[in-house]
């Protein structure tokens, strides 16, 4: 009698949350973490509304932008609320993509505070100007370069995406082509990888002098110093992708009659393919990094190039602007690396969860 009171005391074990209510409680968190990201942006903008322009000297000239007269700060008020504006579409499309709602989500209160944070730059650097002048200049005058020299800013980032698309393309080829090599016959990786490990700890800004001499012109001669950025850790990443491929798949596929070409390009090159992307963001930032030394040392245009010049009259708020534009476009070149990544390494979806 009493075990059959215990267990009937004993408290009700709640069902799990059904599918339907899983997913109305990840929509709610979505549009909290939109409300979030967008709260932030929006108190910087009403800041910049309100407070005053406490320290003289700010020339606010008035430009057409769209149809629309703005100022400074009219004109950043607008890039604030087209960052708003982004990012609530981009809540948008995780509605209909249950993957990225985890994703958008951890990131709110980050760009929350990044709201914040732009508050009170422009605070300190523009409405009050206690930042050190001309080095520090506020939001406002930084994205001012893009209302006055948007067209040189256009020229030489052209530039150094036709700089950076030669020299690092060139050198992935190059990598892949040397790890298939070095991976897959010996006598290759008896001679070419001892070169390989000694070319490979060289900065490539040392070889500047001997690519001017040896070039016709300062652009191939960049285009060389990409390229060798990219060579060592694509061809190194590469080979150990070849040689680590598993015994068994060689003999299967010798069983059913492969020849070595079939060998390497349908059984090794595509096992060693996480390694050949490993080696390409990798390079990819090497090569980034390069490109903008290149520039700030002989290039007749380009980002770096641009700094170079700018930075001569002491318009520090024009570095800044450049610095804006090499992060968002090296963010861009990541993402579509990475898009390419997810879509050829496709068959890995799920295999580490």
């Amino acid at each position: 009698m009493h075990a059959v009171q215990s267990r009937s005391t004993r408290p009700a074990v709640s069902a799990p949350p059904s599918e339907k209510t899983q997913s109305v409680i990840s929509l709610k968190r979505l549009g909290l973490s939109a409300l979030l990201t967008s709260a932030g942006f929006f108190i910087a903008i009403v800041g910049n509304l309100l407070f005053p322009q406490v320290a003289a000297g700010i020339k606010t000239p008035v430009y057409q932008v769209g149809g629309l007269a703005v100022d400074l700060n009219g004109f950043y008020r607008l890039v604030l609320l087209t960052v708003i504006l982004i990012y609530l579409l981009a809540a948008v499309r995780a509605v209909f993509d249950p993957s990225r709602r985890e994703k958008y989500g951890k990131q709110a209160r980050f760009r929350f505070a990044m709201g914040i944070l732009l508050l009170a730059y422009d605070i300190a650097g523009t409405k009050l100007r206690v930042t050190p002048q001309p080095f520090f200049p506020g939001p406002a005058q930084i994205l001012e370069t893009f209302l006055i020299d948007t067209e040189q800013v256009w020229i030489n980032l052209l530039y150094s995406l036709r700089l950076f698309s030669a020299g690092f393309l060139s050198g992935v080829v190059l990598g892949v082509g040397t790890g298939i090599l070095i991976g897959w016959f010996p006598r290759a990786y008896y001679w070419i990888y001892p070169v390989l490990r000694m070319t490979g700890v060289i900065p490539a800004v040392a070889w500047m002098p001997f690519a001017l001499t040896m070039l016709p012109t300062p652009f191939w001669a960049a285009t060389f110093l990409i390229a060798i950025c990219s060579w060592f850790p694509v061809a190194s990443q590469t080979a150990f992708g070849i040689k680590n491929t598993p015994r068994t798949q060689f003999e299967a596929a010798r069983t059913l009659g492969a020849k070595t070409p079939f060998l390497v390009f349908r059984v090794a090159v595509p096992n060693a393919m996480p390694q050949i992307f490993t080696g390409v963001t990798t390079a990819c930032a090497s090569s980034f990094t390069c490109l903008v030394m290149a520039e700030m040392m002989g290039q007749p245009g380009g980002l770096g190039y641009y700094i170079n010049v700018v930075k001569v009259w002491a318009a520090y708020y024009k570095v800044f602007a450049t610095i804006l534009v090499m992060a968002i476009l090296f963010s861009l070149i990541l993402a579509v690396l990475n898009a390419v990544k997810a879509y050829v390494l496709r068959w890995q979806r799920g295999q580490f969860v």
